[in-house]
């Protein structure tokens, strides 16, 4: 007899969100199965009915991932109270949810799915999957400045201590940094401790992808090679859930 599966795997296999977001809506009494409000840990059957939010939810067959460039002032949320969120900005036709997050005053790369455990190996810090920015700040670099962020920095409203990175200078005020964490605005943070305030951040790569010529409120599907390298890099990734936000 199968044990069938838990509720918030079979919403985020179903493209609807991750399986985070999904432990919060069914907190919230979003979810029914059967008829029945769901519960953290409730299981579902072949043949059950599952409703997010009143309406039916199917297990989509097409596994989709677009990189996309989120343009400032687009929330990364599936949330429809958000008037800003990036799903409908994107108006992709098939449902889809973002991976991670990019804060509103932040651009650059970020995928959008409605593969769940794609979400959760590619996001999770332990994982160490890097995430490339070029940073801008409001005055002259200078060496201690570059070498503080490389050693590690404390994030004491965090209570964390960042990994060791690197850090490689680019102009008088600009800096690429590459991360294998995502805290909560994580660079802003790090920039802040030394007295220094980010003007611009963008965020290029992730892992293998690249953001490259993409125009700022488009998309592409990562597809072919791109797609096989990807899932090559995350296939011994451990896949429980995400425990933070990938914001920048």
């Amino acid at each position: 007899m199968t044990e069938g599966i838990r509720i918030n795997k079979f919403l985020s296999e179903a493209g609807v969100c991750s399986r985070r977001e999904a432990d919060r809506q069914i907190t919230a009494g979003m979810v029914t199965i059967d008829g029945v409000r769901a519960e953290i840990g409730s299981r579902v059957f072949p043949g059950q009915n599952v409703l997010f939010k009143g309406k039916a939810v199917q297990k989509e067959k097409e596994k989709i991932l677009l990189a996309v460039h989120k343009p400032l002032g687009i929330v990364c949320t599936a949330e429809k109270r958000e008037k800003d969120n990036i799903v409908d900005f994107v108006q992709y036709p098939k449902r889809i949810y973002p991976v991670g997050r990019l804060d509103k005053d932040s651009s650059g790369l970020i995928f959008m799915t409605n593969q769940g455990d794609i979400v959760n190996k590619m996001m999770r810090a332990q994982n160490m999957h890097e995430r490339e920015y070029i940073v801008t700040v409001n005055k002259p670099l200078t060496d201690p400045f570059l070498r503080g962020l490389m050693g590690g920095v404390p994030l004491v409203e965090l209570g964390v201590t960042t990994r060791t990175c690197h850090v490689e200078k680019l102009g008088k005020r600009k800096f690429r940094i590459i991360l294998t964490q995502g805290y909560n605005r994580q660079i802003r943070r790090m920039c802040e401790y030394f007295g220094y305030r980010v003007e611009a951040l963008k965020r290029v790569r992730i892992l293998n992808v690249r953001l490259g010529d993409l125009a700022p409120g488009a998309y592409r599907p990562v597809m072919g090679k791109e797609y096989e390298t990807l899932l090559r890099m995350i296939a011994h990734s451990r896949n429980t859930s995400v425990m933070e936000s990938g914001q920048n």
